[in-house]
């Protein structure tokens, strides 16, 4: 039996009408298994650091309430209030995102957080989400790629600032969506070898400018030469078989200074076994497949062309993250979406996924908007 009653008219009732159920069945899974995870994966590692060992289970719990809030919040929204979230979003972080050249202390040779009220923020996390929707709505007013030089300028600026950070993961992933927009807006398949062209241009700019990049780029492909934590992540995901060791009787996460963020996986697979980890698989699988089909169906071409790209952002930030601890991929500092321990990248994941939720919802249409 439902919650709500059909016949309730209040904005709750018609939300819960209209949203994907599925969807947000599979999101919760996600978050559930990433509390799970902190929970068993964390404690060790402050330890480490010194701090209490309830540290990092406490800090992911005061982001998911905030974030699990912005989800909601976003997902009540129209189409048009979506939009003029995002270029909200964009008018705060845009600015935030230029700061970091300039304001940002160095970590781990990256100038990519700032330090607000004792809050380390990345801004690309919230610019992502944010360029997805508006480069959407500037390719869909317009038929065709009428759209694109606007569009294209907005993106090329968020990735100059990206390079400069230097983060070259992110944007090649930036640039990786917006590709997918273009595909979706009529994008002829001859150009899509000369996006490929220019995505490569990019990595090998980054690959002879930038020696992280290259060292990373040189470590996959000599294995002699594997970064050590790719390694604990590969010997933590054998020696985890079908059922894994057991809740709490992993051994990576003693050593393995990220098994609660970007090497979560590893920390899974070890704990739990591949069978879990083909779980938490199943679920991105699920998103992605039932997302797509949702938009499919759709009729409208802002909600087709914005929510491919904040779907194709979910998906591949998960790509990336499992391709990774898979040695699959050189090492990128990116989070398993809602399952990694999070601080911005959780409020950022949430406002994405919010929209995306607001997009697909039963009958949604972008009213005309200048």
């Amino acid at each position: 039996m439902s919650p709500i009653a059909r016949t309730d008219q209040s904005r709750l009732g018609h939300w819960w009408w209209t949203v994907d159920h599925g969807l947000l069945t599979a999101v919760g899974l996600l978050v559930a298994t990433g509390l799970i995870m902190v929970l068993a994966s964390s404690p060790p590692i402050a330890r480490r650091l010194g701090l209490p060992e309830e540290h990092f289970v406490i800090k992911h719990l005061v982001f998911l309430g905030p974030a699990l809030t912005l989800l909601f919040l976003m997902s009540l929204l129209s189409p048009l209030g979506v939009l003029r979230s995002a270029r909200g979003l964009l008018l705060v972080f845009m600015p935030l995102l230029f700061a970091t050249l300039i304001f940002a202390p160095e970590i781990k040779g990256a100038t990519r957080w700032l330090r607000l009220g004792g809050v380390l923020l990345q801004p690309s996390e919230f610019v992502k989400p944010a360029l997805a929707v508006v480069s959407g709505w500037l390719l869909a007013r317009r038929p065709g790629l009428g759209g694109l030089p606007q569009a294209g300028a907005l993106v090329a600026a968020v990735v100059a600032v990206l390079l400069l950070q230097p983060d070259l993961g992110m944007s090649v992933l930036v640039l990786a969506v917006f590709a997918l927009q273009l595909f979706t807006a009529g994008l002829p398949w001859i150009l899509i070898p000369i996006l490929g062209a220019g995505t490569l241009a990019v990595v090998g700019l980054g690959y002879s400018l930038l020696p992280h990049v290259r060292q990373r780029i040189d470590a996959f492909l000599d294995p002699a030469a594997e970064p050590y934590q790719v390694q604990a992540a590969l010997e933590a995901i054998a020696s985890g078989g079908l059922f894994g060791r057991g809740p709490g009787e992993g051994v990576v996460k003693f050593y393995l200074p990220e098994a609660h963020s970007d090497f979560v996986f590893a920390t899974m697979a070890e704990e739990f076994g591949i069978l879990a980890c083909l779980l938490v698989l199943g679920l991105f699988l699920f998103v992605m497949l039932r997302g797509f089909a949702r938009l499919a169906a759709s009729e409208d071409r802002f909600v087709i062309i914005a929510g491919t790209g904040l779907l194709g952002q979910f998906g591949l930030q998960a790509f990336v993250n499992m391709g990774v601890n898979l040695a699959l991929l050189p090492t990128k500092g990116m989070t398993l979406p809602f399952v990694s321990y999070g601080g911005s990248s959780l409020l950022a994941l949430a406002l994405g996924i919010g929209m995306l939720l607001a997009l697909l919802r039963r009958g949604a249409r972008l009213e005309e908007v200048s």
